[in-house]
């Protein structure tokens, strides 16, 4: 990038911008985030100007937030875009994945069993190096016969750096798809309420949809990053 310059080839020192272009296939990848982090489930929540998946681990006691990512609105249309492209090549190439059957609780169960985010969060233990997650604007996903990997990308100039590296079993990046379309729909709900004028509903209050079942690499699509639109009320989490 260079500086305009006087013809007198003193540096101009009134504002400028510039428009930089910059491609995030090759991104680096730091040290720290290499080895990735594998996870059983997430849980999608909705903030004020941004979405927050939280990638859990539940196999073991303490159960914890193994990583957070944090993605504009716009980035989150374009993931579950590429998520349902890259679920669809899957399923071409290895067959349908084929989801863990729960028995269903009976009628009068159900309440007991339907847990809120509160309680969910409760039980988990969120560290202080994850608690304020990692910032993402672009996401490549790739895949193998068993596992989803997801890179988690800044596009931020002078280059493009993996934020997050999460892994996820086939049967749970279904799950996510499914978190991420309930939540992004309740999401453009609210803005189509708020631009005809109407006032946003109080979201009701949050439950689990059921267990977090505990849980490659084939180059998938990628997706460039979008603003964020202006600030939404909060939204109860959408567990996958």
């Amino acid at each position: 990038m260079t500086t305009p310059q006087h013809p007198e080839g003193h540096p101009d020192d009134g504002p400028h911008s510039q428009e930089i272009r910059h491609s995030h296939i090759g991104a680096l990848v730091p040290a720290h985030v290499a080895r990735g982090t594998f996870s059983t489930g997430a849980v999608v929540l909705q903030g004020q100007y941004e979405f927050i998946v939280d990638f859990l681990l539940r196999m073991q006691q303490p159960q914890q937030v193994a990583a957070r990512v944090v993605l504009p609105p716009g980035v989150v249309a374009q993931f579950i875009h590429a998520l349902q492209d890259n679920l669809k090549k899957y399923e071409e190439r290895f067959g349908p994945i084929h989801m863990p059957t729960v028995q269903p609780p009976q009628q009068g169960q159900q309440q007991n069993q339907r847990q809120s985010a509160q309680d969910l969060y409760d039980q988990l233990k969120l560290p202080d190096d994850v608690m304020s997650g990692d910032y993402a604007n672009a996401v490549m996903i790739g895949h193998t016969m068993t596992e989803f990997s997801f890179d988690f990308i800044t596009t931020f100039f002078p280059r493009s750096a993996v934020s997050q590296r999460v892994f996820l079993a086939a049967p749970n990046a279904k799950r996510l798809l499914d978190s991420l379309n309930h939540s992004f729909q309740q999401f453009q709900d609210r803005v189509r309420q708020q631009q005809s004028g109407g006032t946003p509903p109080v979201p009701p209050p949050a439950s689990n949809s059921g267990p977090i079942l505990p849980g490659s690499y084939d180059s998938g699509p990628q997706m460039p990053g979008t603003s964020p639109p202006g600030p939404e009320p909060d939204a109860p989490p959408e567990p996958n």
